[in-house]
């Protein structure tokens, strides 16, 4: 909407007739270096140019009092202090690494094991998510001090709407983009990446470009240039899965995707994701920069240190999962939100991994209602394998009105039409 009435209440330009509605669209798609170790690396200067990786065991205030009163300040710590990757033991995976760390290999979601066979001497540190938090509220605010039309999207990226900024269309948006990074460096120290394109897919591909504090512009007639080379799984939303059918095709690159006709990639890929990758193949990409928007679910998941077993650690297992459900039922009270599909998901000790979900007729954030519900789906999976990893989920949301017990008022009529439009499985829910 934000998007919309700025091109609607546009006034001229220039003395030429030339309107604000009629810019070339520039949008930004803004990705922070390194976050998480980033933000690390403030704490603890003299890990710079180290191989650092974060992940394990969660930061704890407790934790550092406990250094700066051994060592008179956390900048002070010896580097032989510091845990090493390779006397790590157990089945975390790695949450981000210092672009140090990925010379040799590391990177996000990696099994912390094999990246200690990888990189034995690198530096552990724990999570610490209330820190990254705050400064991800951090750098978000100098955007939109600077560039108010921003759609987050996580709690190191956004995109956000150059065009009719100041200096949004100066060299395609580097002018702007240039500004943009040099104010979050001098508010939070941090550095970040910027990808300036007509569109959100074209801008997402482009911050990638020149990693770390990098700015690369795209306009439409780089397309064969600068995309077209390029391997299709950089294109965000082509998985694993559909890279590996394009490869048995014969598609490599996004030119060869793009040189497949619309009715071949329905045939091959079905109507919606087919007619999707067509467009994507040729950088078309009509999505608005949304500045606000409401989540579709919650969830709360962990992975275990040792594999669990339904029977043998049955006490342990239920435990955990009440906790799951006290957890999601926590963040959807905070946030005030109600669902009505909740589901779970089990990771075996084999990696194979199955949901199930249900829905019920009435909306719920309370913790009892979302245990009885989510053990009716944990026995429509077999439990004869140890399990390696435990979630809970509740989709569906709705904004509710806890006072009331029911949606607020501008939700209602759409609920209704959605639950005259499908069956519902009806369950008691006590």
């Amino acid at each position: 909407m934000a998007h919309a009435c700025l091109r609607r209440c546009a006034r001229p330009s220039n003395n030429r007739g030339v309107t604000t509605a009629d810019l070339p669209r520039r949008i930004a798609h803004l990705d922070m270096d390194a976050f998480f170790a980033s933000v690390e690396l403030l704490r603890y200067p003299q890990l710079q140019g180290l191989p650092v990786v974060i992940g394990g065991r969660r930061h704890t205030p407790e934790d550092e009092a406990q250094l700066i009163a051994q060592w008179g300040g956390l900048e002070n710590i010896p580097l032989e202090a510091f845990d090493r990757l390779g006397s790590y033991v157990g089945r975390g995976v790695i949450t981000t690494a210092t672009y140090p760390a990925r010379k040799f290999g590391l990177g996000s979601a990696m099994g912390m094991m094999k990246a200690a066979r990888l990189c034995p001497q690198a530096i552990l540190l724990p999570i610490d998510f209330a820190r990254y938090r705050s400064y991800s509220r951090q750098f978000k605010a100098v955007i939109v001090s600077i560039a108010p039309v921003m759609e987050d999207r996580g709690v190191d990226e956004v995109y956000i709407d150059f065009t009719h900024v100041p200096g949004g269309q100066e060299q395609g948006g580097r002018v702007l983009a240039a500004r943009i990074q040099q104010a979050i460096q001098s508010a939070t120290g941090l550095s970040c990446s910027v990808g300036v394109a007509p569109n959100k897919l074209l801008a997402k591909m482009a911050s990638e470009f020149q990693k770390p504090q990098g700015i690369s512009v795209v306009y439409a007639e780089d397309l064969q240039a600068l995309i077209w080379p390029l391997p299709c799984r950089k294109i965000n939303g082509i998985g694993p899965k559909a890279g590996a059918k394009m490869q048995a095709l014969g598609i490599e690159t996004i030119a060869d995707l793009a040189a497949r006709s619309l009715p071949w990639l329905v045939q091959h890929f079905g109507k919606s994701y087919g007619a999707w990758l067509h467009a994507a193949a040729h950088g078309q990409d009509e999505r608005p920069v949304v500045t606000e928007s409401e989540p579709v679910s919650m969830s709360r998941e962990t992975t275990f240190v040792h594999d669990l077993h339904a029977v043998q650690h049955k006490a342990e297992l239920g435990a955990v999962f009440t906790r799951l459900c006290e957890r999601v039922a926590e963040d959807l009270q905070r946030k005030g939100y109600a669902g009505r599909t909740i589901g779970i998901k089990l990771r075996y000790a084999n990696f194979k991994s199955v949901t199930r979900e249900i829905t019920v007729e009435q909306f719920t954030q309370e913790a009892v209602t979302i245990r009885q519900i989510a053990g009716q789906c944990l026995r429509r999976v077999p439990l004869e394998q140890p399990l390696r990893l435990l979630g809970v989920r509740v989709g569906g949301l709705v904004v509710w009105d806890a006072a009331q017990q029911q949606p607020r008022s501008a939700e209602k009529v759409a609920i209704k039409r959605h639950m005259q439009s499908r069956d519902l499985l009806t369950l008691p829910l006590f």
